[in-house]
């Protein structure tokens, strides 16, 4: 089935809205003080960053293609596997997305923020840092797992063991993303994703936080050129190699 413009944004929307809810809601869970997840264990945001791909994947894989991913979008284009003009809509509505994600996990944790008093840990359940300080290591990080990410969600996707049953595929991407936290989270969070990153740093920039501290715009560039870039890299090589 043909899906019009305006359905596939609706879908892009809310599959990024929902990607950050879950992703940054089980991060909100671990670190905010308070909360019945406080003091978790790293697994557990790995599972909400996973089940926030692989939910919205298996709602909207067969509508907008599930991009909630500005990267994703672009590295598509570049290569020919995605229309140029819907490109810039399709971005803007995952930011909008991720924006308003972000809001409902503020709405729903605003108690245990006001609790907590390390600005790391508030600034973590919005957007990514580098643990050590460091742009360069952040950067290879993000690159490295997006290419992983970017590479594989393709390959999932165009894969012909799959293509009898696309719901698998949309399914297998959710463990791609838990294994992809799990693995390459250490440095960065990781991020993968400029949407999911940017959108709500900004938000963290603009809510009235009692502890929010810096938002640390210096770092923001890398996880949104990264993961561009490795984007672009990866999908061109996949078209490349196998189709």
């Amino acid at each position: 089935m043909d899906y019009s413009l305006t359905t596939r944004l609706a879908a892009e929307f809310l599959g990024t809205a929902l990607l950050v809810m879950l992703g940054n809601g089980a991060v909100a869970n671990v670190d905010l003080r308070g909360t019945k997840g406080y003091g978790s264990d790293w697994m557990l945001i790995a599972v909400g960053y996973g089940c926030g791909v692989m939910i919205p994947a298996m709602i909207f894989g067969g509508i907008s293609g599930n991009h909630i991913n500005p990267a994703f979008t672009i590295g598509l284009a570049v290569s020919g596997l995605f229309p140029w003009a819907e490109v810039l809509p399709y971005i803007v509505v995952q930011f909008l997305g991720a924006m308003v994600g972000q809001l409902v996990v503020v709405a729903s944790y605003k108690p245990y923020y006001d609790q907590t008093e390390d600005k790391l840990h508030v600034l973590g359940t919005f957007s990514t840092i580098n643990s050590v300080g460091s742009k360069f290591n952040g950067f290879v990080n993000e690159f490295f797992g997006s290419f992983i990410l970017f590479f594989g969600a393709l390959g999932i996707t165009k894969a012909p063991f799959f293509q009898d049953n696309l719901g698998t595929a949309h399914l297998a991407l959710g463990f791609l993303v838990w294994t992809l936290v799990a693995s390459f989270g250490g440095p960065t969070g990781p991020g993968l994703n400029p949407a999911r990153d940017l959108g709500p740093r900004i938000m963290h920039a603009l809510l009235p936080l009692k502890n929010k501290g810096d938002s640390q715009w210096s770092y923001s560039w890398v996880p949104v050129l990264a993961p561009i870039i490795a984007s672009i890299v990866a999908i061109a090589l996949y078209k490349a190699l196998f189709i």
